[in-house]
């Protein structure tokens, strides 16, 4: 039986929306560590534990329960009372938690002794309001007033941060307890008096508030989280989702997670719009609006949820920069990378207000807008977002293209701006050959590839919106870039594109998975794609457990680091499509085939955001990268990109058409979608292999739609 690998220290993770709690194993907080509980870039809580007179509570077993909910087992250790001695393990503790815009936290202690006890239960708490900037920095400055109140008629605590009009609280509600509380040094205080087999309980309510704006706990208690609004809304997203069958089991899960995994990171676009969603990059660093993850993600959703698209294009569209802000790297056009809303933010101690450090996901938006139209067939969208796409434009034509050559290359202009704005955006991730940093401004070979694609797509939409005279003169600037890439990037002595050109228009000779993007976007010249298949299939490449980020024979090379040599699902994803773009559906299956099977070695089979790209062998399995978020968008999504090509799954809802071209693998030999969505029809499909061949039916029907196989380039 494969052996669980946990990500990260041994901690439980629950969140729902902008919210998170992150805490030890037996459910406590400790100090001096990054736990705690967080919304909006704030950690409202940074200290917590529970005592039975001055001593520790013992750890049993504890787990999320889902991805909003967590159920913790303790006992107690031999106490010593002034009423007698408590044996060992005779008291036992759940504790159990559920977490909405805020958090509501159970305590049910059962007396399992044949003797009456007496004891004081103790519930430490501390806020720090800390910035999850400086969380995560590790480097906790103190700028504010923290001010505490007990208000005893009410069994609340009040804690409140006051740093100019910058101003947030925390406030802990005792509700339905079996003794009143009292409060001391910190600590809420019950006396507990408890019969044999006797049970006692409280209801502790974390409410929080940003400014003038009050955040509420749930109201449900912790054991009827099934019952809770969170969970009605979880439902109902399985339902509006599409869903799979499969007789390969472990596959199965790994989707099923991943669904969850969406349901978990979804944010609301604003409190105004609660039904336009967007997705957080992931738990715990990155639960916030993020130009190329939201984007990304958008694009692996397409045949899940192609609704994402709908709220990501609108939040970007409203943070389209309009002016320059070397600062901030901002220029018109541009698309945000990442917006923050903690005080250092609020104060502009930082750039992410929003920051617009990215040099790709400008490009991103036009592809997103382009497949999304695609998918979901509303006109209106596509209409609707057309200024805002040729503002994309005339960035790329200007600021992305920095010297005039024709190709994207980027350089910060902020003082605390980032060394890097490709999706390896790590300060040492590109490199060159001999494993020394590439010295910029950096043209990568992927942000080439991406200009290509969303160029050749916009022109499609401006021919469907009566505009023929704007189409040819994309499709004329794609096809040009695409000669001049092939000139300057394809290296004939590697058989390989070039990482980037540096800042000399030198060609970067590493071997990276960057170029496997290229096979996606569509640039690579037709006769040398299996050239990058090959190369990208080779050892040094190819873990066992997916595609490395750089190859094991670069210096640079280290399997657990976060960019030079680890694997990340949805790069693997997105170069699976490639692979089946221009044909290679074997080799796209195997890519599929190597993460699920990673994925089935990790908790609750969730890919988490990386992994170590060590090398597969017998006996092995994938090993952990520490600071891994999990869970993590778009290495949920990759699993959709990896069943899309496998299925060769694309749409035209403007004409009302499916394309197919399904190649299961031996490994996955049947798989029935049910409830995809093309357009306004929604349809169910079987595919099954009889031998080598893969067949498929339609098995149900909603709405006017037509089936077609199409095959890859």
């Amino acid at each position: 039986m494969a052996p669980k690998v946990t990500v990260g220290p041994p901690v439980i993770t629950i969140n729902h929306g902008h919210s998170f709690l992150v805490s030890e194993l037996d459910g406590s907080i400790t100090g001096a560590s990054d736990q705690g509980f967080y919304s909006r870039d704030t950690r409202y809580l940074s200290r917590s534990q529970l005592y039975v007179d001055g001593k520790r509570w013992v750890l049993l077993n504890s787990g999320a329960i889902a991805y909003y909910a967590s159920r913790t087992y303790l006992v107690n250790p031999k106490v010593e009372t002034e009423h007698g001695t408590i044996p060992a393990g005779t008291l036992g503790l759940v504790l159990g938690r559920t977490i909405g815009e805020a958090l509501h936290e159970d305590i049910d202690i059962r007396n399992y002794s044949a003797t009456r006890v007496r004891f004081n239960l103790e519930l430490l708490i501390r806020a720090d309001f800390a910035d999850i900037f400086e969380v995560r920095a590790k480097e906790l400055t103190r700028r504010g007033h923290i001010e505490t109140k007990w208000v005893d008629d009410d069994q609340q605590v009040i804690t409140r941060y006051a740093h100019g009009d910058f101003r947030r609280a925390l406030t802990v509600l005792l509700e339905h307890c079996d003794s009143k509380a009292l409060y001391g040094n910190g600590r809420i205080n019950f006396s507990v008096d408890l019969s044999p087999g006797e049970t006692w309980h409280a209801c502790c309510k974390y409410d929080i508030q940003e400014g003038d704006v009050v955040r509420r706990a749930p109201c449900e208690c912790a054991h009827a989280y099934e019952d809770s609004g969170t969970a009605e809304r979880l439902a109902q997203w399985k339902q509006v989702t599409t869903q799979i069958t499969t007789s390969n089991e472990e596959f199965y899960r790994l989707y099923r997670q991943s669904i969850e995994d969406m349901a978990a990171l979804r944010l609301a676009v604003d409190e105004e719009h609660p039904r336009d969603l967007l997705a957080a990059a992931g738990v715990p660093w990155f639960v916030s609006v993020f130009g190329r993850d939201s984007l990304i993600v958008s694009l692996q959703n397409m045949t899940v949820y192609p609704d994402f698209a709908r709220g990501t294009l609108r939040r970007l569209a409203e943070l389209q920069a309009s002016d320059m802000d070397a600062d901030r790297d901002a220029e018109p056009g541009k698309m945000p990378h990442e917006l923050r809303v903690g005080e250092l933010a609020h104060f502009k101690r930082i750039p992410h207000t929003p920051y617009y450090g990215t040099a790709d996901a400008t490009i991103l938006y036009i592809i997103a807008w382009h497949e999304a139209w695609k998918w979901l067939g509303d006109d209106a969208l596509l209409s609707r977002y057309v200024p805002v796409v040729k503002r994309c434009l005339r960035w790329i034509d200007q600021y992305g293209d920095r010297d005039g050559d024709g190709f994207q290359e980027y350089q910060t202009r902020s003082a605390k701006g980032y060394e890097n704005m490709g999706w390896k955006d790590a300060g040492d991730a590109v490199v060159y050959a001999d494993g020394s940093l590439v010295r910029g401004p950096k043209a990568l070979c992927e942000l080439q590839g991406y200009v290509f694609d969303a160029k050749r797509r916009a022109a499609e939409a401006a021919e469907y919106l009566g505009d023929p005279t704007w189409a040819a003169t994309l499709r004329q600037e794609a096809a040009d870039l695409q000669q001049r890439f092939e000139e300057r990037f394809w290296c004939e002595d590697l058989d390989y594109y070039a990482y980037a050109l540096d800042g000399d228009k030198k060609p970067v000779k590493t071997i990276a998975s960057n170029a496997g993007h290229l096979l996606w976007s569509g640039i690579v010249r037709p006769d040398r794609a299996e050239r990058v298949v090959r190369r990208l299939r080779e050892a040094d490449m190819w873990s066992g457990w997916g595609i490395r980020t750089l190859s094991e024979r670069n210096p640079a090379y280290n399997p657990f680091s976060y960019q030079n040599g680890s694997v990340w699902p949805h790069d693997n994803g997105i170069i699976a499509m490639g692979f089946k773009r221009y044909g290679f559906a074997e080799e796209a299956a195997k890519i599929a085939r190597d993460i699920s099977e990673a994925g089935r070695y990790f908790q609750l089979n969730r890919l988490p955001e990386l992994y170590a790209g060590t090398e597969r062998g017998a006996g092995t399995f994938p090993v952990q990268y520490l600071g891994a978020n999990v869970p993590q968008a778009w290495a949920a999504g990759s699993v959709f990109h990896l069943l899309r090509a496998i299925l060769g799954l694309d749409a035209d809802a403007s004409k009302k058409t499916l394309y197919v071209d399904p190649q299961l693998p031996p490994w996955l030999p049947d798989l029935t979608i049910c409830q995809l969505r093309v357009g306004k029809a929604t349809l169910d499909l079987r595919f099954w292999r009889e031998g080598a061949v893969t067949r498929y039916d339609v098995l149900a029907l909603k709405g006017e739609l037509q089936v077609a196989t199409r095959q890859a380039l």
